[in-house]
């Protein structure tokens, strides 16, 4: 699961038909973080702060979040928030009084079909995310929640869902929020794409159900690591992540999706950084990223909840 890896909180606030899922670093300073987006149809902010170029590194918090571009005012929040908590970056430099900015970055989903179209995430939804990541229990779950609540993935309920494995000394994890135009069930199998070996659905069933319409979409999600990648090399890592996408879902980064990962290294300051010596092991690293988005996606539709008249998987598996 995504919190397997040290140093990060998860946190949920789950409105019914949409809802906001915020990723916390445990460490004040933050987390090193870059970005892949590959939909046709984004719905994003600060995320061309995350270039390898620029000056800020570190992130305080990612914000995932329905209610289409409305959602984005979540951040507001979630940023004032961690504000009153003494967390963000020193604008006057460490140790001297001043402001702090807490970096926020955030994508959203379209979700607006799924319930009320005028329901959607505002700042106090993105502050009460942040603070159950800090202040909450461990072990958040899967499925219709957060900002799954109103994921769609193809004619079937979405949802956040997440995994984990082990490279050597470390571990790489997701957490997604499965919200793809395109379908995640094989229509000749009835299995999924990205995880063959659950249990199959109904083909019959399946083909007879309709897509909500607009067919506009998204799917969003970060992955993580405690292992000390620099911000160009977790920037691969987003971007071999959007493989987990290809293989989980049919088609993929459509013209009518928004799809956006980020990447995430808690590993503390003074761990030396991986360098080019490194390689092989950032390859296994990019691999891993790919498994664990798909798994994720997969985790997110099978424990979805059926709701809004959108059939979940558990309806119609056997």
């Amino acid at each position: 699961m995504l919190l397997d890896v040290p140093g990060i909180r998860l946190g949920h606030r789950s409105l019914g038909d949409t809802g906001v899922t915020a990723i916390v670093s445990a460490d004040p300073a933050g987390m090193r973080a870059a970005v892949d987006v590959r939909g046709g149809g984004p719905g994003t902010r600060e995320t061309d702060l995350l270039a390898p170029h620029n000056t800020v590194e570190r992130v305080h918090a990612i914000l995932l979040t329905g209610g289409s571009a409305f959602g984005l005012a979540a951040a507001d929040g979630a940023m004032r928030e961690l504000e009153s908590r003494g967390l963000g970056f020193p604008v006057f430099g460490e140790g001297r009084p001043g402001p702090r900015v807490p970096i926020v970055p955030a994508a959203v989903i379209f979700d607006l079909v799924v319930g009320s179209p005028d329901h959607r995430p505002d700042p106090t939804d993105g502050a009460a995310a942040v603070g159950a990541a800090l202040d909450g229990p461990l072990g958040a779950g899967s499925g219709s929640v957060g900002a799954g609540c109103g994921a769609t993935a193809g004619v079937l309920r979405g949802g956040f869902g997440s995994a984990s494995c082990r490279v050597g000394d470390h571990v790489v994890a997701a957490g997604v929020v499965a919200n793809p135009v395109g379908s995640v069930i094989d229509p000749a199998s009835g299995r999924f794409y990205g995880d063959p070996s659950r249990p199959a659905v109904d083909t019959a069933a399946f083909s007879s159900l309709e897509r909500p319409t607009p067919a506009l979409n998204t799917t969003i999600g970060v992955i993580a690591t405690d292992a000390p990648l620099s911000v160009a090399h977790l920037q691969r890592i987003a971007i071999a992540g959007h493989d987990g996408i290809g293989r989980a879902v049919r088609p993929a980064h459509s013209p009518l999706d928004g799809d956006t990962l980020f990447a995430v290294s808690t590993a503390p300051d003074g761990v030396e950084m991986w360098g080019a010596g490194d390689v092989e092991k950032h390859a296994a690293l990019c691999e891993a990223a790919a498994e664990v988005v798909a798994s994720a996606i997969v985790d997110a539709v099978a424990a979805a909840e059926p709701g809004f008249g959108i059939t979940a998987w558990t309806e119609i598996a056997y």
